[in-house]
């Protein structure tokens, strides 16, 4: 094979490996409510924290996707709501020449892990500028998370398939 050959061949291959771009993050929406001040600054029982993940992927045109990672934390101390913050931090994804599954699990697993350390950064600072404690989140696993909800999808496939 000569050096032309080769480097057509590769640059073919090039054409074709899977390609992935972050070409946007951003904050989609915000909110902060602290129903029971200034009250609640004075109890001293202990928070109970309490925190939601949820993801949608939505189709910008074709190979672009916006992923929009949204976390709900929600603290309460006593029975009473201290502070609810909610963040929806989003990105836009490029993604070409990737096999079905493989997008899936991309936009599903590795997007919302890019989305984040974003997030997490404005939930501690919303929480902060409402006069709480710093609240940083603890590291999620969204592998795993993916891995389970494409567990529970099958399992629901198959429970419905045998009635």
């Amino acid at each position: 094979m000569t050096e032309e050959n080769k480097t057509a061949a590769q640059a073919a291959n090039q054409n074709n490996a899977p390609s992935l771009s972050l070409q946007k993050v951003y904050v989609k929406d915000v909110s902060f409510e602290a129903p029971n001040a200034p009250e609640i600054y004075n109890e001293k029982g202990q928070p109970e924290i309490k925190m939601n993940l949820n993801q949608k992927v939505k189709t910008v045109s074709e190979g672009i996707y916006e992923v929009v990672l949204t976390i709900t934390v929600t603290c309460n101390i006593l029975e009473k709501t201290a502070y609810l913050v909610e963040v929806q931090q989003a990105g836009i994804f490029g993604l070409s020449n990737f096999e079905e599954n493989v997008m899936h699990q991309t936009l599903g697993a590795y997007c919302p892990n890019v989305l984040f350390p974003y997030a997490r950064q404005m939930v501690s600072e919303l929480v902060m500028n409402g006069g709480f404690q710093p609240l940083m989140l603890q590291p999620v696993n969204f592998d795993q998370l993916y891995a389970q909800q494409m567990q529970q999808a099958q399992q629901q496939s198959e429970a419905a398939t045998k009635q």
